[in-house]
């Protein structure tokens, strides 16, 4: 990775690099420069080579199905049975299809902010209300108050647990996930567990899968996960929902076919090798390579003690929180040509959101542009 240029990153052409220009450095999307695992790679030339470039076929679908559940099971301890596994585009597609098919039309959202920026978006755009619920920043961590939780859920509504956290990094504790699990039970909610990033946990933290709680959190939970993080995959369109309630799984049954259609059989392949042996190994060498540009970054940033910054536990996500600086988020771009996200579209002002998968060059270039305010 350390050989990658700038020059040949904006020449692959990715929406990162394709839309900055000059010194911009872009930092707004969720794409990784890293390169692929060698048995996806593999895995897409062989399909192309034999034509699967048409609909979803039933047993690649199955393969992945498997693939997925027992990749949960080695890497977290969860007991997914590969028939709880339905493949939909991705994890947006997942909760618009929750959204309308699993859970009432009047069913209220209610998402902890600051959240990744479409969750705050979707709900409105298929007719339900957005309840939003600011957490608390306590000594460097998001903290999510379990009786305003319980306030914006009486009397039911689909709570939207991030974990590992979109913006924050955070990795929840299985004591904050019980406290969840004992407003939803005593309100009679829904979770939509988006877990995308859980393969992406860094050593010291671990990811505990909502569902696998226990009974009460596999009847009322809904979990989204994918191999687009973990290895750069979104653009092939195979996320994996993840119905561990049998009503839920009679619902999906009684769908139309057209409403979870469109499932890319290349990204089910590539879902199905990320999931491999050689797939796995390649993703612990990634997560080296990740865990420490993130120390480089944090490095860095301590020369900036006024910026407030906790480094991820998981994901290549980072937070800074520009308050303390009286900073906006938005002279940041004007001052130092990175291009990162606004707090306010993450339902927080004053927060800048990054993604650093990237070489260690870029993430040092970055870090110092922005110590440099």
């Amino acid at each position: 990775m350390g050989q990658v240029t700038i020059e040949r990153l904006r020449a692959r052409g990715s929406v990162k690099w394709s839309a900055t220009s000059g010194d911009q450095l872009g930092a707004f999307i969720a794409e990784s420069d890293l390169p692929l695992a060698p048995a996806v790679t593999e895995a897409l030339h062989a399909a192309v080579a034999d034509g699967l470039t048409g609909y979803l076929p039933a047993p690649v679908a199955a393969a992945t199905g498997a693939a997925c559940a027992a990749f949960q099971q080695q890497r977290f301890g969860w007991a997914v049975e590969p028939g709880q596994v339905q493949l939909l585009p991705d994890v947006l597609g997942a909760f618009s299809f929750t959204l309308s098919h699993l859970v009432g039309a009047a069913t209220p959202v209610v998402l902890p902010t600051p959240a990744y920026m479409p969750f705050l978006e979707l709900p409105g755009a298929l007719g339900h209300e957005l309840r939003t619920v600011p957490m608390d920043l306590i000594d460097g961590r998001f903290v999510l108050d379990p009786a305003r939780l319980e306030t914006a859920l009486a009397g039911g509504g689909l709570l939207v647990l991030i974990n590992p956290h979109n913006p924050t990094g955070q990795v929840a504790t299985r004591e904050e996930l019980l406290a969840v699990a004992a407003v939803v039970e005593r309100t009679g909610a829904t979770v939509f567990s988006d877990e995308i990033h859980s393969p992406l946990v860094y050593s010291g933290a671990q990811h505990v899968p909502y569902a696998a709680l226990d009974e009460r959190t596999a009847a009322h939970t809904v979990t989204a996960v994918s191999a687009s993080k973990g290895w750069n995959l979104p653009g092939l369109t195979c996320a994996q929902l993840i119905l561990t309630s049998a009503e839920h799984r009679q619902r999906w049954d009684a769908t139309p076919f057209v409403s979870r259609h469109g499932t890319s059989p290349l990204g089910a392949v590539a879902a199905t090798a990320a999931y491999s042996d050689a797939g796995v190994a390649h993703l612990d060498a990634s997560i080296d390579y990740l865990q420490r540009g993130r120390d480089l970054f944090a490095a860095r940033m301590a020369q900036a003690p006024a910026i407030g910054y906790t480094p991820p536990a998981a994901t290549y996500i980072h937070l800074l929180d520009l308050r303390p600086a009286g900073i906006e988020p938005a002279e940041v771009a004007q001052r130092t040509g990175v291009l990162g996200t606004d707090g306010t579209a993450c339902g927080t002002p004053g927060l800048l959101r990054l993604t650093l998968a990237t070489s260690h060059a870029v993430i040092g270039e970055i870090a110092d542009r922005i110590a440099g305010l």
